[in-house]
């Protein structure tokens, strides 16, 4: 059997896209230097600068500035002026890169993949021997990383715009609440949740000490300690008994146990009580989702490095991946005994997905 030769334009084609993807990874890596080293927010702040007026700025040596500016301009992320030798970060680019307060903002992603990058050879071992990895194996920058990019979208549409299409929830919290969070990190979305809803109480449980570490002093710092708690414990672990609703926020597809979870969840809940997911949106099928989802290729990266890989460390091992989609999510709220369950809201890049006991 005889093999085609390959079409040497598709080849060349193809190698643009591989150098791209390369440019890509690489360009990440100085993202996350220019974060760290305040050279986007200098820039923001600066106008039309030089490689010295931004080491100035910023406090950094002229050499590497130079560089990093060079590189920055050449994937279109600063402008060059050739005339005057200055660089500058537009507006709009920095309304992406230079804050995490902007509702635009996306570098706090960029950590997540350094970390990626240093787990490679703990994830092919785990290839070839099935294993799995717990979130508390993964690099530190993934959990600095997951708190800061996750935070911008619970920011934007969290309150304003998922609450309020569930059923009744917004009322419940409005008049005083029980409110438990399953997964629940550094606590992003809890403390959202308690400074716009001071009458309702909240607790997040998650089995990671350090997360838990941070987010009560991240609830300290914001100053509703009062009302807002955080505690080491598992998914079936947890105590609380009649709580009005229980969250999952980008965690549920990370259990190893899902329907597990779930069902030890509406044992928790009050009669009228609610489950809420939130999830990455994708279709109930991968045509679909590689198709319309923005957001596929990074989905799928981190699926692969730190969704999966925890799943498959813990009991049961489902292994749901990060874009398992509305479908499979409704069967393991289904088979967890669930009467109701309905997609309440979507965006761009998140679905909430609303379950009744």
């Amino acid at each position: 059997m005889t093999t085609a030769a390959p079409d040497m334009e598709k080849v060349g084609a193809f190698a643009q896209q591989v150098g791209a993807v390369l440019a890509g990874g690489a360009t990440t890596a100085m993202m996350v230097v220019g974060d760290r080293a305040g050279l986007y927010a200098a820039m923001a702040a600066g106008g039309p600068l030089t490689p010295a007026q931004l080491a100035r700025e910023a406090g950094a040596a002229e050499p590497y500035v130079r560089e990093w500016l060079s590189q920055q301009a050449a994937v279109g992320f600063v402008t060059f002026d050739p005339i005057d030798g200055t660089f500058t970060l537009p507006p709009e680019h920095a309304a992406v890169l230079a804050s995490d307060d902007s509702p635009a903002a996306m570098i706090g992603a960029a950590p997540l993949i350094s970390g990626m990058h240093r787990r490679t050879d703990q994830l092919v071992e785990v290839f070839r021997s099935g294993a799995g990895i717990p979130w508390a194996d993964q690099d530190p920058a993934t959990f600095e990383s997951t708190e800061r990019f996750f935070r911008v979208g619970y920011r934007n549409s969290l309150v304003s715009e998922w609450i309020p299409a569930l059923d009744g929830v917004h009322e419940k919290l409005e008049a005083g609440a029980t409110v438990v969070d399953v997964g629940c990190g550094h606590g992003a979305p809890l403390l959202l949740m308690a400074e716009a809803y001071p009458n309702s109480q909240f607790v997040g449980y998650d089995v990671h000490r350090p997360s838990v570490e941070t987010a009560t002093k991240r609830a300290a710092e914001a100053g509703v300690s009062n009302r807002v708690r955080f505690e080491v414990n598992s998914c079936q672990g947890y105590p609380d008994t009649g709580v009005d609703v229980v969250t999952f926020f980008d965690a549920f597809h990370d259990l190893g146990d899902p329907v597990g979870a779930a069902s030890h969840a509406r044992r928790s809940l009050a009669p009228d009580g609610t489950l809420v997911l939130v999830e990455p949106l994708a279709a109930d099928d991968l045509a679909t989702t590689l198709a319309t989802a923005p957001m596929a290729a990074l989905g799928f990266a981190a699926s692969t490095f730190l969704c999966t890989p925890n799943s498959l460390s813990q009991p049961v091992g489902l292994a749901l991946g990060a874009q398992a989609g509305e479908a499979r999510l409704r069967d393991a709220l289904t088979e967890a005994g669930y009467s109701s369950v309905r997609r309440a809201a979507e965006n761009d890049f998140n679905m909430v997905v609303e379950a009744k006991p």
